[in-house]
């Protein structure tokens, strides 16, 4: 009888029609058709379906039809078509019920695979309710439809309905249904009631009903054993209760056919776990019974009583709940000793507790991002090249905390926005109000965007703001009283440099005064304007006259190492030749060769040292040395390679660096290492050169572009902690407020950023494009260029892969097997990858940025 029951739950026919019934746009039903493009009635049911799009961010799936010979007369509609989402780890769809918060809904999803893609392969994925796990989706064959049915009240006004990406296959959907219930009724004392089986006794087989029989268009599955007989009556059944029982389903029941016997219903979970079931059964007599007849019963759960003696109701239905931990469950009904009469069922329904234990950000903030993301229409805009993923709930679960957002967690308390990073989003406008509402923000940024207006004063008023950055906007106007305190009295720290027309200062109201006063002042600026450019212009003349002068004065490397600008800041210990030939023990040792001349390994100080030696034939070298010692005289940093010192003895010149005794990571990456690296060893080493790369491109004044960053330039000491190294191509913006460098191209095929290639304008973001392909390496295995099998570049090899959702095939073969893997910060650390080497070196994130998506990645996997 059991596996008869389990037949019935879980072979259920695709007949999905009823009686032919009219209606739409239903008070308290939401029906998404996903996939669709279309709204409509649909005519089994008369339930009024929409399209998608409405619930989804713009671009998010693609919508695909179930293979033709699948379409049968006896498939609802709604199940023609599927929303598939290859891209991104997690897809959402926002509801927003009219009726709000703290009701109780019953929000059903349906998977109906089709071969809708045309590779008969079966996908795994998770499914979310906000930020708690609802089940995994398991499709195991092609024409089966998986429905999931769950009763929650939710504690905010959006319910986020989120399909998240495994790994294993691509995740979608045919339908998404939520239906608002009786809020007295399917009270459970924690938690949300996750559909085991919903079962009309005595209902014909192939036959199911919902709306509008069911006015909650619950689904009622038929069950009707051969040890049962079925009762029925052409009567209707008052509902009489606050779960609203159907008179269609009401009006069958089943009793035994031997009188003297019990109905008795098994059932089990296919976990291994303890799982809370919550039954409800629902009875009513529908026979009518002569005066001397009387049907009276008990009701036994694991073959504990329940309830009873208990006689139904002639034409009015009862309903009976509760709930009983155990994986194995019974429930046995029988007639008590005064009844001459079997007991009946008419239909029930049964239900697995499902713990919400993660709580929903804070309502407030989620309102606030919602309207930040509409105003600034976000939803359709990209960062770093691919989709922001800013959809379900913000900071739940912490995993999937949205992009670029950080969340603080206390306990069962609503998770706090406390950073929001909009850098580079291209936003236009004035600063929006919304972002007041995030009242326990502590970090903003809204650098490099077109911003204007003015600095608005509610940002003063927010309580816990500490680091505001406006850089490179076009605010205008003077700083607000309120945070012109705040700087007086270093409670915030503000970047605000790249706004021509802010001051930060009130004597700037006198200049503005100035300005609408005198009509004339734009004349004047005008001449004056055209005077500076004749005088640039002459500047510039004159410079280049004399720059080719010098070039023609300088005849060879002996002379120009003996120029007054190129001699070295003498912050660093300088040595004599005779002094690196016993550091070095006469150049016994080579440890690497490189353009620049030979490195050999040497001691110093009871340290170990790496000695840099210039080939007297490398004219290139000796500029790239003077280059290097330059810099390393005054930068100083963990991940930046020490400079010990250096030798500049007529031809002989050297550099002298700390000795980094794990070589450099091109090697650690490559098929010779024997013992390849972790992805937490990994992701470490790419902090460290991205902690290194951002003190360059931030901690210094002015900043340095390295120019040369790839895997063979990060260097690895005893403890496997990276720093760069190979300065000789690196540069300094000359002046302060300067975005670029115009120069000549130099670097490394493979790592040249393609945008500095065609213009010649080097930026900061030229070493985030190297940097991506260093991450991609990492992640891989591969290096940036394959000439084995025609393969090219990493990057291009990598981005098919991602668009499939097909993220083992891109992680390096020698990660797969690790039982640890945390797939989900691989998956972030590609998109961030991918992100770094945009071709549009505007869409890149800063190495700033890049530190925190890292630094997550980390805290997934350590986590």
């Amino acid at each position: 009888m059991e596996k008869r029951l389990l037949f019935a739950i879980f072979h259920v026919s695709f007949a999905l029609m009823l009686v032919l019934v009219h209606g739409q746009d239903i008070p308290g039903f939401i029906s998404i058709d996903c996939g669709s493009l279309d709204n409509y009635v649909d005519e089994q049911t008369g339930i009024y379906y929409t399209s998608d799009l409405q619930y989804l961010d713009v671009g998010r799936g693609e919508n695909y039809s179930i293979s033709p010979q699948f379409k049968t007369r006896n498939l609802a509609k709604q199940l023609w078509n599927v929303r598939s989402f290859s891209r991104g780890r997690k897809n959402c769809y926002t509801l927003r019920p009219s009726q709000g918060k703290n009701n109780t809904y019953l929000i059903r999803a349906s998977f109906m695979y089709g071969n809708y893609d045309a590779n008969n392969q079966f996908p795994v994925f998770d499914l979310y309710l906000g930020g708690n796990k609802w089940n995994t989706v398991k499709v195991k064959d092609t024409d089966n439809l998986i429905t999931m049915e769950i009763i929650h009240v939710p504690q905010s006004d959006y319910i986020f309905v989120c399909l998240v990406n495994t790994v294993s296959g691509t995740p979608f959907i045919s339908t998404l249904e939520l239906r608002l219930l009786n809020n007295d009724s399917y009270i459970v004392p924690s938690g949300s009631l996750e559909l085991f089986a919903r079962l009309d006794c005595g209902l014909s087989p192939n036959k199911l009903v919902r709306y509008e029989n069911d006015v909650l268009d619950r689904i009622w599955m038929p069950v009707n054993y051969e040890e049962w007989d079925v009762l029925n009556t052409s009567s209707a059944v008052d509902p009489f209760n606050v779960f609203n029982p159907p008179s269609l389903v009401m009006s069958t029941a089943v009793t035994p056919q031997n009188p003297d016997e019990a109905l008795l219903i098994k059932w089990s979970t296919d976990d291994n776990s303890t799982a809370e079931f919550y039954i409800t059964l629902h009875l009513a007599e529908i026979e009518n019974l002569q005066e001397n007849q009387t049907r009276e019963m008990n009701m036994f759960v694991n073959d504990r009583k329940w309830y009873g003696p208990f006689s139904p109701e002639y034409l009015r239905a009862t309903t009976l709940y509760g709930t009983k931990v155990d994986k194995s469950f019974s429930i046995r009904i029988n007639k008590t000793e005064n009844s001459p009469l079997p007991p009946v069922l008419n239909a029930l329904e049964i239900f697995t507790v499902k713990p919400m234990f993660q709580p929903q950000t804070d309502q407030n903030d989620v309102d606030a991002m919602m309207n930040i993301k509409s105003t600034y229409e976000l939803k359709s805009k990209s960062i770093y090249q691919v989709e922001r993923d800013w959809q379900g709930d913000p900071c739940m679960p912490s995993n999937y905390t949205w992009d670029r957002l950080n969340c603080s967690f206390k306990g069962f308390d609503p998770p706090r926005i406390i950073s929001v990073n909009l850098s580079s989003s291209e936003l236009t406008g004035e600063i929006t109000p919304y972002i007041s509402n995030l009242t326990m923000l502590q970090i903003l940024d809204l650098s490099n965007n077109n911003l204007s207006g003015t600095v608005p004063d509610f940002l003063s008023q927010m309580p816990y703001l500490r680091i505001l950055n406006i850089e490179n906007n076009n605010f205008s106007g003077t700083l607000p009283v309120g945070l012109q305190a705040k700087l007086n009295s270093d409670s915030l720290s503000l970047r605000a440099g790249g706004n021509l027309y802010l001051c930060l200062t009130n004597p700037c109201k006198k200049e503005d005064k100035k300005k609408t006063n005198n009509v004339l002042i734009p004349v004047v600026a005008s001449v004056c304007g055209f005077l500076a450019i004749l005088l640039t212009a002459g500047v510039i003349f004159w410079c280049l006259k004399r720059r080719k002068q010098d070039t023609t004065a300088s005849t060879n490397v002996n002379a120009e190492s003996n120029k007054k600008d190129e001699q070295l800041e003498p912050k660093k210990q300088q040595f004599s030749y005779s002094e690196v030939l016993t550091i070095t023990n006469n150049f016994e040792r080579i440890i690497g060769k490189g353009g620049f001349g030979t490195v050999y390994y040497g001691f110093f100080d009871d340290s170990q040292v790496a000695v840099k030696k210039l080939s007297v034939s490398s004219a290139q070298g000796y500029k790239q040395f003077h280059a290097e010692a330059k810099l390393l005289t005054r930068v100083h940093h963990r991940n930046v390679t020490a400079l010990v010192g250096y030798c500049d003895e007529g031809p002989n010149k050297g550099l002298i660096y700390e000795y980094m005794a794990n070589g450099d990571l091109a090697w650690h990456l490559s098929d010779k290492n024997a013992h390849p690296l972790s992805w937490e060893q990994r992701l470490k080493i790419a902090i460290d050169a991205a902690q290194g790369l951002e003190y360059l491109h931030s901690g210094c004044k002015p900043p340095i572009i390295h120019r040369d960053v790839k895997t063979t330039n990060i260097l690895l000491n005893e403890k496997l902690q990276a720093k760069l190294s190979d300065f000789g191509l690196s540069r300094a913006f000359p002046l302060e407020g300067d975005t670029h460098v115009s120069t000549i191209v130099v670097g490394t095929p493979g790592y040249l950023d393609p945008e500095f290639f065609t213009s010649n304008w080097l930026t900061e973001k030229s070493d985030v494009f190297s940097f991506g392909v260093v991450l991609l390496e990492i992640i891989t295995g591969r290096p940036a260029i394959t000439k084995q099998n025609g393969k090219g570049h990493v990057i291009e090899w990598v981005k098919p892969r991602l668009s499939k959702g097909d993220m083992t095939s891109i992680v390096d073969p020698r990660l797969v097997d690790q039982q640890d893997l945390n797939k989900i910060s691989i998956w972030k650390a590609v998109e961030l990858a991918l992100a770094c080497v945009s071709p549009n070196s505007a869409k890149r994130p800063t190495m700033t940025q890049i530190l925190i998506e890292l630094k997550e990645c980390l805290g997934m996997e350590m986590a």
